[in-house]
């Protein structure tokens, strides 16, 4: 699912980037966080062309997947690596918490997983 979830978004299509995550998904960027709609993530990927080659995989529960990532813009001149923690239900993904790097995805994820546990 998370495969598909690149694939949609690095083929730039709207619609089929909206049909990829949950109502609603948790983002978190360099521009803020929170809950936003499938029709606002797929704007957002329409409008910042971003690309995201997974370079590698940590998984960390049922639900939670750490994927570190060479993220291009249209206006990138080299790729910047960063990392993304994923959470998947129901076949889609329900939040992209993107963070600077491999480290802060892990120590983010590991805190949600203990979270969850302790629901």
């Amino acid at each position: 699912m998370i495969n598909e979830w690149h694939a949609r978004v690095n083929a730039g299509d709207p619609q089929r980037s909206a049909t990829a995550v949950g109502d609603p998904v948790v983002v978190l960027g360099p521009k803020g966080a929170g809950p936003i709609t499938p029709a606002q993530f797929a704007d957002w990927v329409e409008r910042s062309g971003i690309k995201l080659t997974p370079r590698s995989w940590h998984p960390i529960s049922e639900r939670l997947m750490v994927v570190e990532e060479d993220a291009t813009w249209p206006e990138s001149a080299k790729p910047t690596r960063v990392a993304t923690v994923y959470r998947a239900s129901d076949g889609k993904v329900t939040a992209a918490l993107r963070l600077p790097d491999l480290k802060a995805a892990l120590e983010l994820a590991y805190i949600c997983r203990e979270m969850a546990a302790t629901e």
